[in-house]
């Protein structure tokens, strides 16, 4: 008896020991479980994630071996494994109030906290875009209050940060650039090819990242990073799966998302599916006359019509349908090393670019269809992540290498014209980057890498007679089988002496060459040229630092330069960019340049009151701009059948553009919460002399949010406003497109000012079960965003439901 006492009292002890080593992560004030805390030692050599439950093994951690628990959204927690038995396996954390605790990773590729970086960095979790419900991550930006957002049609968004857009801003996904060499300086809407729905979190970089990212970074880096498969840390399956359904009622939106994780010892697999289809916009019943579709053309019996729109508020044609899909699967066979592979892809259908539909050439529109062909995107990445605590070049190593394949066409026919140009284009990208970090010492950490870019753009033209159905080749948008590539190395350095003081800095040298073969267009263009090569250097760099005086203050103040080099949009393009201009290509280009400093300060009153504000200045010299040219002495040639003004992108200006942003957060309880944004840009640009207002220069716009949280509730009551832009103030290429414009008094164009009310609800019926139900724009208001051809929805409802198994 005595030995089976024994020996039932060492069966317990064992499994406590073996089993019982599970420590339970919990929210502090809900005591609910919080998945995805990363659980790592000081030398970050042993490494556990928890689960759906909140859970994770402790068992390869010794008992007095300091254990890390972090997230983006909790306050860092450190225990022994001891303290932790005292606690019978259980830890709570605290969540995070928005602002200076905050980890981001966009800064260095690697994770810091935020109020050790001298730049101002937005960022949105899961929790935030489950609550802003967007259509797609051109509005999920939208939300974050800082960044603007221009269409030209429903299919559309493109974003604009302190005064500049398009390629002077950078786009990635999960660390992989998707800039590619066909990026132009008209709106671009790659960025909906994202899907909102298998967002982790994101992160804007406000101002230039070029140190980091290299070209295009002048205004900003807006990093995207997806979902990651979840391990099982137990010998059984770990299986979760979403499912979520949504209506809107503006443009009758129908949307259907699912998800899977399937998690093992060591593998784990992500699979994430969403369908959209959108039927055409409606707009607002009370605004500017102007913005109404009076008529339409249709095609009946052969033959174009022009209609009466039977409800003006219809933006017709806008409607189209989009499909994303994404596979992620992670492999983790020790601690230290992470391998995760990712198939990602995105395709549209047609659809209608509506701000060339409502074009008029004398009393009749002009064209009588103008689509986009569909906007396809496909990645496969590739990413290996290493820890080591005995190497002396690095700590952590990361390798990406990735493969994309962009495709996009245009079809456009004028109105009573037999003919249709069509012109597709193709971009195969490959991109490779190896990024390390190494703490030299407990006060300083480096930061460096290197990068290898390669595209290849495919690019066909003809036309075609839809009466005959005869097919004859015509000018290309872009020279076939051009490339570009970069190459490129760069370092960082990070010196925190104490908590109150970090200073960084870095350096980047980046080399671009770019070839094209204009052989086969100059059979339409007659260019006094047949190639183009482009070989140009640029070293760019960045020192900054975050400084905090007292508790509740924070000063940040960084300068840096950044660029962006000449790609085969710039120097090969041929389209027609607004009504009587084409553009034509000009290999007599070179790398423009961005001088830019920002002083900020951040007031924290014991977490009730925090009070953000930033100025900003950036120089752009040299810069890339459209203007008026000569081919062989002529300044117009006919192009698609109309004389045409000759321009081409040269480096024929300078910029100026300043701002100041205001963040305003009040905790007036636990419950309650007020979150407030506003920003004032200004700019102007050198025209031959002449200063003139600078065209991707937003008017002053912010966001005010009342939100309430008890229980199972969320409430948010906020408006959103825009200023003015007199005609005045309109950039001379926007005064030319009168036609997405009001009109003043004087029949000039003008970007009115105009506000939405707004209130949107979340309710979490249990653990499984969840609703989120929007009213947008409750007075219907009539507006349209600056520089977009679509005005924005009127009265919308959103309906979403989501189910977690």
């Amino acid at each position: 008896m005595k030995n089976l006492i024994l020996y039932l009292i060492f069966s317990v002890l064992f499994l406590q020991t073996t089993y019982g080593q599970t420590v339970t992560v919990l929210e502090e004030d809900s005591h609910a479980p919080i998945p995805g805390i990363t659980l790592y030692n000081l030398k970050k050599s042993k490494i556990r994630v928890t689960d759906l439950k909140g859970k994770a093994s402790l068992s390869h951690f010794s008992n007095n071996e300091i254990i890390i628990f972090q997230d983006l959204l909790y306050e860092q927690q450190k225990l022994t494994k001891a303290e932790i038995t005292k606690n019978n396996y259980v830890v709570y954390l605290t969540p995070r109030v928005e602002g200076l605790e905050q980890i981001v990773i966009s800064a260095s590729k690697f994770e810091q906290q935020k109020r050790d970086i001298p730049q101002t960095i937005v960022s949105l979790d899961a929790k935030d875009i489950a609550l802003a419900n967007p259509q797609t991550s051109a509005d999920l930006l939208e939300h974050t209050g800082n960044i603007y957002i221009q269409k030209s049609q429903l299919g559309g968004g493109s974003p604009m940060i302190r005064g500049f857009s398009t390629n002077r801003l950078l786009l990635t996904v999960d660390g992989v650039r998707m800039n590619n060499a066909i990026f132009r300086g008209g709106n671009l809407q790659n960025v909906i090819s994202i899907d909102p729905f298998a967002i982790r979190n994101t992160e804007v970089t406000l101002g230039a990242g070029s140190v980091v990212y290299g070209s295009d970074a002048i205004g900003g880096v807006m990093s995207f990073y997806t979902k990651k498969p979840q391990l099982s840390y137990k010998d059984n399956l770990f299986l979760t799966a979403n499912a979520l359904v949504r209506y809107a009622s503006a443009n009758e939106e129908k949307t259907g998302h699912f998800d899977i994780n399937l998690g093992y010892r060591k593998w784990a697999f992500f699979t994430s599916a969403s369908y959209t289809s959108f039927d055409d916009l409606r707009m607002g019943s009370h605004g500017p006359k102007d913005y109404l579709r009076s008529e339409y053309i249709v095609r009946k019996n052969d033959e174009d019509v022009i209609v009466t729109n039977p409800n003006p508020l219809v933006q017709t044609p806008t409607g189209y349908n989009q499909i994303n899909l994404l596979q992620k699967a992670r492999y983790e066979p020790t601690d230290n090393l992470n391998i995760d592979f990712g198939l990602y892809y995105s395709t549209t259908s047609d659809y209608a670019r509506y701000d060339r539909l409502i074009r008029y050439s004398g009393d009749n529109l002009r064209s009588a269809e103008w689509n986009y062909g569909p906007q396809q995107w496909f990645m496969a990445n590739f990413q290996l992540t290493k820890l080591s605590s005995r190497s002396n070049l690095y700590d952590k190593i990361q390798t990406t290498l990735a493969f994309q394949n962009f495709k996009e066409s245009r079809e456009d026919r004028n109105y009573q014209s037999a003919v249709r140009e069509i012109r597709s284009e193709s971009v195969d990208a490959l991109s490779f980057n190896l990024d390390l970090e190494k703490d030299l010492n407990n006060e300083t950490s480096i930061f460096y890498g290197v990068e290898y870019l390669h595209n290849k753009v495919g690019s066909d033209g003809h036309e075609k007679n839809i009466e005959t159905n005869q097919i004859a080749p015509n000018v290309t948008r872009y020279p076939d089988g051009s490339t570009w590539q970069s190459i490129a190395a760069y370092a960082s350095l990070k010196h925190k002496p104490n908590t109150k003081f970090v200073f960084q800095s870095g350096l980047r040298y980046n080399q671009v060459i770019a070839k094209a073969d204009f052989t086969a267009n100059n059979v339409f263009l007659n260019l006094p040229f047949s190639k183009a090569d482009i070989n140009t250097g640029a070293l760019t760099g960045t020192a900054g630092i975050t400084w905090s005086p007292i508790e509740i203050m924070q000063w940040k103040l960084n300068a840096s330069t950044a660029f962006r080099a000449p790609n085969i949009d710039d120097i090969g393009k041929v389209f027609d960019s607004e009504p009587g201009a084409v553009v034509v290509p000009n290999k007599s280009l070179e790398a423009e340049y961005a001088y830019g400093g920002e002083l900020g300060l951040a007031l924290n009153f014991k977490n009730k009151i925090i009070l953000d504000i930033a100025t900003y200045y950036t120089f752009l010299d040299n810069a890339l701009i459209r203007r008026d040219y000569e081919l062989n002495g002529e300044s117009e040639i006919i192009y698609d059948g109309e004389l045409s003004t000759i321009q081409a992108i040269q480096n024929a200006s300078k910029a100026w553009i300043y701002g100041l942003e205001l963040g305003l957060e009040v905790n007036f309880s636990e419950q309650l919460k007020l979150l407030s944004q506003y920003n004032v840009i200004g700019g102007t640009e050198d025209n031959n002399g002449v200063e003139e207002p600078v065209r991707h220069v937003a008017p002053n716009f912010g966001r005010t949010h009342i939100t309430w949280k008890h229980n199972k509730f969320l409430l948010d009551a906020f408006v959103v406003y825009n200023n003015e832009l007199s005609f005045n103030q309109l950039a001379a290429s926007e005064s030319s497109k009168d036609y997405i414009y009001a009109l003043n008094t004087d029949g000039n164009p003008f970007a009115p000012a105009w506000h939405t009310l707004n209130f949107r609800t979340q309710y979490q019926y249990n653990d499984k079960l969840s609703f989120t139900a929007s009213l947008e724009n409750i007075t219907d208001q009539r507006y349209r965003p600056y520089s977009s051809g679509i005005s924005a929805a009127g009265r919308n409802l959103i309906l979403a439901l989501r189910y977690t198994l």
